[in-house]
C-alpha cells in the first residue's frame, strides 16, 4: 500500500508540474518577453483589464541598476522572486528530516512522524514530491537567459507618456502618472490595428509561418516565437489558435522616445487553443471550447508607420 500511495503521489506531482507546458501553448507560451524601450523594466500602469502585470522573463533590453523595477508584492526591485520565509523553509526542513529519519528506522518516509498519518501523509508526499520535481525541472532546464548583455535592438531610455482613452470595443484609459517626455495620441484606427495584430500574430503562429511573424513583430519577438515553434516540433506537437476574439481592452500607456512610438495595451481575449500530436490526435485543449487569456501587448512604430508587436506580458 505504501508503494502504491507513493506511486500515485509521484504521478500527481508530475501532472501538476508538466501540465502547464501544454496549457499555455499559444503565441508567447504564456510567458512575459520582449522590450518596451526605456520602460522595459518598469511596470505598466494599472488598467481595469489588467490591474498588474508580471515582469519580463526574457528581454534584450539591459536591466541597469537605474531601472525603476517592479514593486509588486513578492518581487524585488528587478522582478526577482522574494526570498522564501524562514518559517516555510524550517517547516519543509522539518518534514523532510522527519521523513528521512523514518526511512532510516524502517518505518517508511512518514514513519518518523508518528506513522499512520493516512491521507494527511499522502498529501504531504504529494507536496514534497511537487517541490522536488519542480526543483529538478528548473535545475535541468536552467533559467531562461535574459540576454542582459546582448545588443539592444531599441534605443536608450527616454520620452514620456500619458494613457489615452480607448475607443471602439475597448474601455477607457487609467489616470496619468507623471513622467517626463511627450505622450502620444492613439486614434480609433490604432485600436483597430492592435486588435488585427492580435489576430494576425495568432494566425501566423498557428500556421508556423515565421515570414508572416517577421512582418508583424520585432526581430526579438520573432526569435522567441521561432524558439517556441522549434520546441513544439522537437516534442512532435503542433499548437493552433483560432477564432480569436477581443473581449475587453484598455490602453495602459502610449509614449514616444528616440524616434519611435510605443503603446502598451491590456487585452482580454478568448480563443480556441488546441495542441495535436503528429498523428492529429488532440493532446491538449478542445476544438469546441473557448479559453480566455489576459495579456499586455506592447506595439511600436516609426511615426506614421505600421504598428508591430515588441512585447507580451502576462497579467497577474
Amino acid at each position: 500500500m505504501r508503494r502504491t500511495s507513493f506511486a500515485l503521489a509521484a504521478f500527481a506531482a508530475l501532472a501538476l508540474v508538466l501540465a502547464p507546458g501544454l496549457a499555455d501553448a499559444r503565441a508567447g507560451g504564456g510567458g512575459s518577453m520582449g522590450s518596451r524601450g526605456g520602460r522595459t523594466w518598469s511596470a505598466p500602469p494599472s488598467t481595469n483589464t489588467a490591474p498588474s502585470s508580471q515582469p519580463f522573463q526574457r528581454s534584450m533590453s539591459p536591466n541597469t541598476p537605474s531601472s525603476p523595477g517592479y514593486a509588486a508584492p513578492g518581487f524585488g526591485p528587478r522582478g526577482n522572486v522574494a526570498p522564501r520565509s524562514a518559517f516555510t523553509s524550517g517547516l519543509l526542513g522539518g518534514l523532510v528530516g522527519a521523513g528521512i529519519g523514518g526511512l532510516l528506522l524502517g518505518h517508511g518516509f512518514f514513519g518518523g512522524m508518528n506513522g499512520g498519518l493516512g491521507f494527511l501523509g499522502f498529501l504531504l508526499q504529494i507536496f514534497l514530491i511537487v517541490m522536488v520535481v519542480r526543483w529538478l525541472v528548473r535545475r535541468f532546464r536552467g533559467a531562461r537567459p535574459s540576454f542582459a548583455g546582448a545588443g539592444n535592438f531599441f534605443a536608450p531610455p527616454g520620452g514620456g507618456q500619458r494613457p489615452m482613452p480607448m475607443g471602439g470595443g475597448m474601455g477607457g484609459g487609467m489616470p496619468t502618472r507623471p513622467q517626463s517626455g511627450p505622450p502620444i495620441a492613439i486614434s480609433q484606427a490604432d485600436y483597430q490595428s492592435f486588435e488585427q495584430n492580435l489576430q494576425a500574430v495568432q494566425a501566423a503562429w498557428s500556421a508556423q509561418d515565421l515570414n508572416g511573424l517577421r512582418a508583424l513583430a520585432t526581430p526579438e519577438m520573432v526569435s522567441y516565437f521561432a524558439e517556441q515553434l522549434a520546441d513544439q516540433s522537437s516534442r512532435g506537437v503542433h499548437n493552433t489558435v483560432t477564432d480569436v476574439r477581443l473581449e475587453k481592452g484598455d490602453l495602459a500607456e502610449a509614449w514616444a522616445e528616440n524616434g519611435r512610438e510605443y503603446a502598451t495595451v491590456a487585452m482580454r481575449f478568448s480563443m480556441v487553443d488546441v495542441t495535436r500530436d503528429a498523428s492529429g490526435r488532440i493532446v491538449d485543449g478542445s476544438p469546441s471550447e473557448h479559453v480566455t487569456a489576459t495579456e499586455l501587448w506592447t506595439f511600436l512604430r516609426s511615426p506614421g508607420g505600421r504598428w508591430i508587436l515588441s512585447a507580451i506580458q502576462q497579467a497577474r
